[in-house]
């Protein structure tokens, strides 16, 4: 076999064997906890793999490189933004570098790779951006926790509800064209229409799409109050310079999911940009003191705000490790570390708030409606113009009635007929 070289940060990790050992729970460890860290760190998203890798180390960084006492050795590794190389990376993690936990994964299609994977060996998987539905839904995975993440239709909804409250009846929505777009665009939906709102079309799109106009032209004549916009990375960009460019800014209000306009996107942008609306649990322009200090502390280490990417990890690592020390850094006993973490609320994180995961593994948070706003230096940020307390992933829902509707897909949008 091949020697394998790890990208790594704290302890040189030692030789591995290639034969997996069996899984023994030990009632007490000491030495290095091995964390098994994976982002896109080539591929389309390789600029937000990077910021979850700093996010995470930053987190470290500012705690010693420990958790509950113990050092901390973060093995990272490039799952490439490709579900089979995911699945090949997280084998390599637990069954030749022996990690007691892993963290990461940026796109669903790889996190649900690997949550197919550590299902059947019971490894703890902590997922702070991932954010497919069923993960905590429908397919429930007990050893995958959504430690800092979301759901995808979790925040369209109070968004939803914030724009029936400004008069806004009809509405069209646009998105990437794959399960967390139609995702988000189900949470709107079903909550804008279940609220006595309309929705006048859909229209998807393939990722990468370069060219808008067909869809700017359709929605300029729909007569709609509002457009819902599901769009991330380039073609996030790309959608509201060409929605500025089209002549449609300030004629009909556009509103959208949180990554449209974070920092990752909006950082590089002008005017086209500003004063657009989207829900999210995180906002970097929020003038609570913890957010700021964490704001601060962002700039001051990488030159630039924090990003989604970034945050998420950060406070991920914080709510494990809030959770190890409760149980005095035994994190090798699974059971035991996945009830901490379940139990475990986390204050002081940079959202300024107390949050707590749901009976499925997903946070419950205060929401912000954000305005893109430029701030004091003159950069871009999102500020919060409205909170929404305590938002599940089932909205105001019966868990159980919930489920038993289809996932949100192109066929399922969870609109109600008028």
């Amino acid at each position: 076999m091949d020697r394998r070289t790890f990208l790594k940060t704290g302890v040189a990790l030692a030789a591995v064997g290639a034969v997996a050992k069996p899984y023994i729970a030990r009632a007490q460890a000491s030495g290095p906890i091995k964390i098994g860290m994976m982002a896109p760190l080539t591929g389309v998203v390789a600029a937000g793999g990077r910021e979850m890798v700093d996010g995470f180390n930053m987190y470290w960084d500012e705690h010693g490189g420990e958790m509950a006492g113990r050092k901390v050795e973060i093995i990272v590794e490039d799952d490439g933004a490709n579900p089979d190389m995911a699945l090949q990376k997280a084998r390599r993690l637990v069954e030749q570098a022996g990690v007691s936990m892993l963290f990461g994964n940026l796109l669903a299609n790889t996190g649900l790779a690997v949550a197919n994977y550590v299902k059947g060996n019971g490894m703890p998987y902590f997922i702070p951006i991932i954010a497919a539905d069923d993960l905590t839904q429908r397919n429930r995975i007990k050893n995958v926790v959504r430690v800092a993440g979301y759901t995808g239709s979790q925040f369209p909804r109070p968004l939803a509800d914030w724009c029936l409250k400004q008069g806004y009846k009809k509405a069209a929505t646009i998105s990437q064209d794959y399960t967390f777009g139609q995702e988000q665009c189900g949470g709107f939906c079903q909550t804008f229409t279940e609220g006595g709102g309309q929705i006048v079309s859909q229209f998807w799109h393939p990722l990468n799409t370069s060219d808008f106009s067909p869809y700017l032209g359709q929605l300029a004549n729909l007569g709609v109050d509002v457009i819902f916009a599901m769009e991330t990375g380039a073609d996030a960009t790309r959608f509201m310079q060409q929605y500025s460019n089209f002549g449609l800014k300030g004629q009909i209000p556009l509103v959208g999911a949180m990554n449209m306009t974070d920092q990752s996107v909006i950082r590089t942008m002008g005017s086209e940009a500003e004063g657009i609306i989207v829900a999210a649990h995180f906002a970097e322009g929020s003038p609570d003191p913890v957010t700021q200090k964490f704001v601060a502390a962002h700039v001051k280490k990488f030159n630039k705000l924090p990003s989604l990417y970034g945050f998420s990890m950060y406070s991920g690592a914080m709510w494990v490790d809030e959770a190890a020390k409760t149980i005095k850094g035994n994190v090798e006993d699974r059971d035991t570390l996945l009830s901490a973490v379940s139990k475990t609320e986390l204050t002081g994180s940079p959202l300024g708030q107390t949050v707590k995961l749901d009976a499925f593994g997903n946070p419950i948070y205060d929401v912000h409606i954000r305005k893109v706003v430029k701030n004091a230096d003159g950069k871009l940020w999102n500020a919060p113009i409205a909170t929404y307390p305590q938002v599940s992933q089932f909205w105001k829902y019966n868990p159980e009635t919930y489920m038993k509707q289809p996932p949100y897909s192109r066929d399922f949008q969870g609109i109600k007929k008028s």
